[in-house]
């Protein structure tokens, strides 16, 4: 019987895990360019340079600009959703201002500040708009579940769905605020009014 010798899967292995280490680092690469240098700045040459690979493996791995950085910004929302969860591995246990300000950092850091270069590029570009569009509607969707589930919010109440929503486009808000100037002092306190106006919110019968 034939098959394949273990020299060969040995070799294959690390193969594949050179391939997933080098898409990881494009992505990241891709990401920290967008946030530094928008999307004027963050070509396929600049980001393959960064990430220490050759053009020509870059897109290998990612044929387009376009499948690039809409891959590199879906990557770190995954991430950072992940990382979200693993805050509150046991659930949030009542602490509704630890998970408002999580959810408020969501947005302040430099995967919000990429997202929103992807934006203001799909307004222009035709190619990217709708891969944007539909990313963004995804992400907004798994970040309106992670925050339903750890604020313990009850949406068949009435108006509880459009109180996170407000949370969510809110954290949006000070995210914008914060690409400008560092506000951190006064998120802290508008963090601390949302917090207790979520509570009473969430808890009237």
């Amino acid at each position: 019987m034939g098959g394949v010798n273990t020299a060969d899967r040995a070799e294959r292995v690390p193969k594949q895990d050179r391939s997933r280490a080098t898409r990881q680092r494009l992505l990241e690469a891709a990401v920290a360019c967008l946030a530094e240098h928008g999307w004027a700045g963050s070509t396929v040459s600049v980001v393959a340079e960064r990430a220490g690979v050759s053009r020509g493996a870059a897109q290998h791995h990612f044929p387009t600009r376009e499948d690039l950085f809409t891959a590199a910004v879906e990557y770190v929302a995954e991430e950072r959703s992940t990382a979200l969860r693993a805050l509150f591995p046991q659930g949030a246990a009542g602490d509704r201002h630890a998970v408002v300000a999580a959810l408020v950092d969501l947005y302040t850091g430099p995967l919000f500040r990429a997202a929103l270069h992807l934006w203001v590029a799909a307004s222009d570009e035709d190619q990217l708009r709708p891969r944007v569009t539909e990313l963004e509607s995804r992400v907004g969707r798994e970040t309106h579940r992670i925050a339903v589930d750890l604020l313990g919010a009850d949406e068949t109440r009435p108006g509880v769905r459009e109180t996170v929503q407000g949370l969510l486009d809110m954290a949006r808000g000070l995210g914008l605020a914060n690409l400008l100037t560092d506000d951190t002092s006064r998120r802290e306190r508008v963090v601390a009014q949302w917090a207790g106006l979520l509570e009473e919110a969430l808890r009237r019968p």
